[in-house]
């Protein structure tokens, strides 16, 4: 299958997986429309491509991405509809990433801020550059964040380190979001690209239809009760033994070698 091409971002295949690499560098990846209406039909792409069964984002340059593009924003005229429809974009992006059925990995290599961060909390991995920085300046400039940071951010850090983070706008580094966990881990710069390439080749050895059902499950823990969310796990076992992975699973237990899973 030929990897698409677009404008803003870089497609790239590897075995297993797909990078999407933001790719607006002299405007530190800032967003735009076009932006956003790329990314859903590349993530709708993954999504489709059954040899794909993780992605990684990052971006090109000194920065994931520092948010909306201020400047393009300034030198257009939009309607208030426009301007509502361009802001659900941004919401739309994130839901995409959070309900994805694959797994997302993004690998943060600089300035990840406002809808940069956006994007990053709506990823199931973190990954950071030691002197990476993450940070949501919206209240600092008058707006609101979104994307669902709200509902993501407090799960990931709790409610008072997320109020923090989001009334005072601080930027940390990924050491610190590693420690107060934001990030999964942080590594030295250097090491970013080879750290997150080895994290998402563990992944794609695992079971496509497990990773699909295990993070469904974590995603939507909040909002079942312990009986809904054991029956729901149930339901997942019960799910997974009728594919033909599960079977390669058991044998190469019982044959104490690697499993081969195909995703059905």
């Amino acid at each position: 299958m030929q990897s698409p091409t677009y404008e803003t971002l870089i497609y790239t295949r590897y075995a297993g997986y797909v990078e999407i690499r933001f790719n607006r560098p002299h405007r530190l990846n800032a967003v735009i429309e076009q932006f956003y209406t790329e990314f859903l039909d590349a993530l709708e792409t993954a999504e489709a491509d059954s040899d794909t069964r993780a992605v990684m984002l990052t971006g090109e340059g000194r920065a994931f991405c520092v948010g909306a593009d201020m400047k393009e924003h300034g030198a257009g005229e939009r309607s208030q509809f426009q301007r509502r429809q361009y802001l659900q974009l941004g919401n739309d992006v994130c839901e995409a990433i959070f309900r994805l059925k694959k797994p997302v990995i993004a690998a943060i290599n600089g300035y990840a801020l406002g809808a940069g961060a956006e994007m990053a909390c709506s990823c199931d991995f973190i990954l950071m550059a030691e002197s990476a920085k993450i940070g949501f300046p919206e209240v600092s400039i008058g707006t609101c964040v979104g994307g669902g940071v709200t509902q993501f951010l407090p799960r990931l850090v709790g409610l008072a380190k997320a109020r923090e983070l989001i009334f005072t706008g601080i930027k940390i580094d990924g050491t610190e979001a590693a420690r107060i966990g934001l990030a999964t881990r942080a590594v030295p710069d250097a090491a970013l690209a080879e750290a997150a390439a080895e994290f998402v080749a563990k992944l794609v050895t695992k079971a496509p239809v497990s990773m699909q059902l295990v993070k469904k499950l974590l995603n939507n823990a909040s909002y079942a009760d312990l009986d809904a969310q054991l029956q729901h796990e149930l339901d997942g076992v019960f799910m997974c033994t009728t594919t033909k992975d599960w079977q390669e699973g058991v044998d190469a237990f019982a044959e104490k070698r690697s499993p081969e899973f195909k995703g059905h």
